[in-house]
């Protein structure tokens, strides 16, 4: 096989799963585990979006660091980070989640980058859109298992079983981990003075989620999405008991499935030529306002419109990430593209934080079920914003 399904870039894929894995599991574990200790939505959202609202913070930085040092040397240092924070898991109460939250979230910021501009790197364009789905594709995986193990360990009541789990994914995250080979293009001849002119502009950089349209509608686009992702990843393992006939793990595994499947029949569908197709990116926020609608009426009208929900959820996940983030790889000024993707991974990460944190609270203010409709009301609102048939990259002066 050539170009993104080459043997170099499966080897990637694989790592991606194995890494997930864990936080698969923990997204259910969590949650439960709260409640059970008499925890309110608001401290549950607190210990879930302390993962991606650390990551959010060190984006930018970590995309800095890997066009610096390149992604494997820094793709080899954070697995060990990854190897406590899930030591963590397996030895300690909801105090020690939130710590371990919080190193995965380190951890992340720098894997997901690291393999993500690796990937932008080394594929033609051609095969960028594809080599970005099937990244984004193996990390949602492991939500297909990952839920249903999760709720199995729960009801045997045995955290010794979690604490095996944790610990084996450490060692098969960290095997994969260093044996991976990545090849990159960075332009290294212009030597350390450039690459430190470069590191400045990155505190520049910030200013560009305004000013660069195209950065600005595909961030804010993402932030919203994200928020609803959020909600339904700390929440639905509470949620669905109050549905009648509903499951969370199946529920989460529908959703993953869905994304597994339009990433395998349509990724190459997903575009990758650099320019804004409207239709299919209010396609996608519509499919986020429909799936947050019918999980909202879920615990009234049960579990079918709570199961559509899941589908629809899978389809816009599947779809819009990797869309946003293929066409943003060529319309950011290349000699900042590092920092600025960074930047706009960021808001996917606020995003499900405040899904968690935001969306909490409103939860425990007023209901599951309301706080479900305002954010398929947020989605229907930036269904309009993605119209635009005019968006014109902004691309900053080459020095």
């Amino acid at each position: 096989m050539k170009g993104a399904l080459s043997w170099p870039f499966l080897r990637l894929y694989v790592l991606t799963l194995f890494y997930f894995s864990a936080n698969s599991i923990m997204n259910v574990i969590i949650p439960l585990k709260g409640e059970a200790a008499g925890a309110s939505n608001l401290t549950i959202g607190i210990i879930m979006g302390a993962y991606l609202f650390t990551t959010m913070f060190l984006r930018p930085w970590a995309g800095y660091l890997i066009q610096f040092h390149g992604p494997v040397k820094v793709l080899r240092a954070i697995l060990l980070l990854n190897g406590v924070a899930l030591v963590l898991y397996a030895f300690t109460g909801l105090g020690g989640y939130f710590v371990a939250r919080v190193l995965q979230g380190v951890c992340t910021a720098f894997f997901s980058m690291a393999l993500q501009l690796g990937l932008i790197d080394a594929l033609p364009d051609k095969d960028r859109s594809q080599g970005i789905s099937m990244y984004s594709l193996c990390s949602y995986l492991p939500g297909i298992i990952g839920p249903l193990l999760a709720i199995g360990i729960w009801q045997t009541g045995q955290m010794s079983v979690l604490a095996a789990v944790m610990i084996g994914i450490a060692v098969l995250t960290g095997a994969a981990g260093y044996s991976v080979r990545m090849e990159h293009q960075w332009d290294r001849a212009a030597g350390d003075c450039e690459q430190r002119k470069q590191g400045l502009s990155m505190w520049t950089s910030f200013s560009q989620l305004v000013t660069n349209p195209s950065l600005f509608k595909s961030s804010s686009l993402m932030l919203s999405a994200s928020v609803v992702f959020g909600a339904v990843t700390a929440f639905v393992p509470l949620y669905a008991v109050h549905v009648q006939d509903g499951s969370a793990a199946v529920f989460l595994m529908i959703q993953a499935a869905a994304v597994v499947a339009v990433r395998l029949l349509f990724g190459k569908k997903i575009p990758s030529d650099g320019k804004w197709h409207s239709t299919f990116m209010i396609t996608a926020m519509l499919l986020v306002a429909v799936a947050s609608l019918s999980v909202s009426l879920a615990a009234s009208s049960g579990a079918v419109p709570f199961y559509a929900g899941a589908i629809s959820m899978g389809i816009a996940q599947a779809l819009l990430y990797p869309a946003l983030t293929t066409y943003l790889s060529f319309v950011l000024p290349k000699e900042n593209r590092n920092v600025l993707m960074g930047l706009f991974i960021a808001t996917a990460d606020m995003g499900v934080s405040l899904g968690a944190i935001v969306m909490g609270t409103v939860s425990d203010w007023f209901s599951y079920s309301f706080m479900y409709m305002m954010c398929a009301i947020l989605s229907a609102g930036m269904a309009v914003v993605a119209f635009d048939r005019n968006v014109k990259p902004l691309k900053m002066k080459e020095h």
